[in-house]
């Protein structure tokens, strides 16, 4: 397993991490039991980034990784948060006030049963007045940052300008880190235009959902799926093409994610332990360059099309 650093931080971080999202039942049905043994089996093979948030299946995920980490040493994992977005009884709701953010942090380290968070980040800020976030959000966490409850401070979202837009309106050294989702993919590789931008600065860089929220996949995209028919279409054409010379579009799309040397980790989730040991196989063989460009022509005709402006 390759270990990157996270900007400045001093956390080095296996290349593939842990997305706690599918502990929620967020996209499948969950069993515990066996969610619980897939985080014991990324721990215990070298993954020692895990990544999670209170919205997750509202509050499931963390409560569900909370069982999988008591009682195991603290020194094992660095452990990613996130404060902002919530949800109840099946509705989302979100808060990205100093005091929720304050009442948020001690709630999930309760849930979680530890008693610091190495990374809390305000969560997709695409729905936040970022006048707050800057004002407001940001500098509640800074301060708990201060006192030690958190060790750094970061920032998720989805429309990639505004990270440049709150990082150049916050103090130098707030945002410590950014994670990014669906923008360094296949079929989009959008957020390698800010990768300079955020080296100058120190921040360093999560890249989140390199199967683009299941376009990438076998399984194919969820029916909820935002993306728009003519790139649903593209990808499925991208994914059989693989299947016809053997290959699954996961290994070729985690493999891709993992080759770029600047983003520090990339995420992937599943509550199979098999699965874990899958990914962790593909990320570990050789970027298959001839396929790669096949795969890349198929997808031309929508590459960095997406469902926000972004």
């Amino acid at each position: 397993m390759e270990y990157r650093e996270i900007g400045k931080t001093g956390m080095k971080v296996s290349s593939i991490s842990f997305g706690a999202s599918s502990l929620g039942g967020v996209f499948h049905p969950l069993k515990e039991e066996e969610g619980i043994k897939a985080v014991h089996t990324a721990l215990d093979n070298g993954i020692n980034f895990i990544d999670v948030s209170p919205y997750y299946g509202h509050l499931r995920a963390e409560i569900v990784l909370g069982k999988a980490l008591k009682g195991l040493d603290r020194s094992r994992y660095y452990l990613s948060t996130k404060v902002g977005r919530y949800g109840k009884d099946g509705v989302n709701d979100w808060d990205y006030s100093a005091k929720r953010a304050a009442e948020s942090v001690a709630e999930s380290m309760e849930r979680l049963n530890v008693d610091h968070i190495d990374l809390i980040n305000v969560h997709d800020i695409e729905f936040a007045d970022l006048e707050q976030v800057c004002g407001e959000t940001l500098p509640a966490l800074v301060e708990l940052r201060d006192k030690g409850l958190v060790k750094h401070v970061g920032i998720t979202n989805l429309t990639l300008r505004h990270f440049g837009y709150v990082i150049d309106h916050v103090p130098a050294g707030t945002v410590e880190s950014v994670l990014s989702f669906c923008h360094y993919c296949l079929n989009d590789d959008a957020l390698a235009d800010y990768l300079d931008y955020f080296e100058q600065r120190g921040v360093g860089v999560i890249n989140a959902s390199p199967f683009s929220m299941g376009l990438l996949t076998e399984r194919g995209a969820p029916d909820w799926h935002p993306a728009p028919k003519p790139l649903r279409d593209l990808c499925r054409r991208a994914v059989d093409h693989c299947r016809s010379r053997g290959k699954r579009i996961e290994q070729l799309a985690l493999r891709f994610a993992v080759d770029n040397r600047r983003i520090a980790t990339t995420l992937f989730s599943t509550t199979r332990p098999e699965a874990v040991l899958k990914n962790m196989e593909w990320a570990g063989q050789p970027l298959d360059k001839e396929l790669l460009a096949e795969v890349q022509h198929i997808l031309e005709p929508g590459f960095r099309d997406t469902w926000l402006n972004s």
